[in-house]
């Protein structure tokens, strides 16, 4: 039987993506081998300082978007973020980090490294960690470049991909995809053809019932609902 195809799209620098992580991790653990989770990226933080000057502006600025974020945080105790998240260090752009981070991927649809290892999954992880706890500037190319290092993940075959222009063609496929599926928000999971979403802050159990559903009643087939 073919896996459950599910396209899931975040911004590196959303804290509501930095909390579903652990929704992701256990839909993998749950389901193994009968879903196939595709991780694309939409530029909700694109244009980073603006957005948040403009929205909060009225709101207590970068300090009142902080101070947001620690009160969503509190309800969740499986993270911690910064005390100065989004004060201190704050980045322009996530597209930056989305394009490396399709670098990293690229490796291992080349097989430069094995897919075994989950090397995109763990930089994706690394780089939002990196951000919220410890308020790397993962917009700048060496901040980038020193994550990579940790992970030891070979430097010049990442930036080979992005010389070559692959990774812009992928992050070029990614803006495609949210114009398509119109997605605005992150985490976004699509799946059953594009028939199916959910988006947002969705609980765990909310997200297996959709794809348990979905591995009982495969699209095909005439369902009564």
């Amino acid at each position: 039987m073919e896996p459950i195809h599910i396209s899931y799209f975040s911004d590196v620098l959303c804290v509501w993506a930095y909390i579903a992580q652990i929704r992701l991790d256990e839909l993998r653990t749950t389901f193994q081998d009968k879903i196939a989770i595709a991780p694309h990226f939409v530029p909700v933080f694109g244009n980073a300082r603006e957005k948040l000057e403009n929205s909060w502006r009225d709101k207590g600025g970068f300090k009142g978007y902080s101070d947001h974020i620690h009160e969503v945080v509190k309800k969740f105790d499986h993270i911690t973020v910064h005390p100065d998240i989004w004060t201190n260090v704050i980045p322009p752009s996530s597209t930056s980090c989305h394009l490396f981070l399709h670098a990293i991927q690229l490796l291992e649809i080349k097989g430069i490294v094995p897919k075994s290892e989950q090397v995109s999954e763990k930089a994706i992880w690394a780089f939002r960690e990196a951000f919220f706890t410890k308020l790397a500037n993962v917009s700048d190319r060496k901040v980038q470049l020193e994550l990579a290092e940790e992970l030891g993940l070979p430097i010049a075959a990442i930036q080979e991909q992005i010389d070559s222009g692959e990774a812009y063609a992928l992050l070029s496929k990614d803006f495609e995809l949210v114009k398509e599926h119109t997605v605005t928000v992150s985490p976004t999971l699509i799946f059953n053809e594009g028939r199916q979403r959910l988006n947002g802050n969705v609980g765990y159990r909310v997200i297996e019932a959709n794809i348990r559903e979905l591995l009982h009643n495969p699209p095909d087939e005439q369902s009564w609902c």
